[in-house]
């Protein structure tokens, strides 16, 4: 949720209960891992999510290659999001060098006709195997429990995706069900914040 729309759901908060909310909000664009740097999605970035959907290893997933417009396109709204929603994907760069290796975090999503809060990751595939999606995922799991106090994360992919029903697994989810996405069949895992009473 963006800083506007957390505020919002209070009727009654102090000055420090507003300033840890716009906290949260802020501290959820920017942030690093052990490997990364992990930055907001917008427009300004709209070139290296064209070069990242060049790559063969996430085209294959993404139904081919994207043209520069189609990045600047979900670019946009990626940024769109990030205001409204205070929430969606990161670009992922090496913190030693700065090297573009893949995206992933939050966004809101519908699934059976209901709002959901999902998690997805696509890294380049010459580093594929290094942990990369792990540790993007991971950073997406301890915005999501830890910082918007979310009650359940889902994600999903196609079936026959192996690697990334593997990252999920890792990240502690478990299979719920297959379900239909863009007419085609998805395994839909979930993830439960057992902080909260859910």
């Amino acid at each position: 949720m963006s800083a506007n729309r957390l505020i919002s759901g209070y009727s009654v908060a102090g000055a420090c209960g507003i300033w840890k909310l716009w906290q949260v909000a802020w501290s959820s664009e920017h942030r690093s891992t052990e490997r990364l740097r992990l930055v907001p999605i917008d427009t300004d970035l709209a070139d290296d999510l064209f070069r990242l959907h060049q790559d063969p290893g996430i085209a294959r997933w993404y139904a081919g290659t994207w043209t520069l417009d189609q990045a600047r396109d979900r670019a946009a709204s990626m940024g769109r999001a990030w205001r409204a929603d205070g929430v969606h994907k990161w670009m992922a760069y090496r913190l030693d060098n700065g090297e573009l290796i893949g995206r992933g975090g939050l966004s809101y999503t519908e699934i059976d006709g209901a709002p959901r809060l999902e998690i997805g990751w696509a890294v380049r595939e010459r580093f594929w195997g290094l942990g990369y999606a792990t540790e993007i995922g991971r950073a997406g799991v301890t915005l999501a429990f830890d910082e918007l106090a979310a009650s359940e994360l889902v994600a999903y992919t196609e079936v026959y995706n192996r690697r990334s029903r593997a990252v999920m697994t890792r990240l502690g989810f478990h299979y719920d069900r297959h379900i239909v996405h863009g007419g085609e069949p998805f395994a839909l895992y979930l993830l439960r914040n057992k902080d909260l009473d859910v």
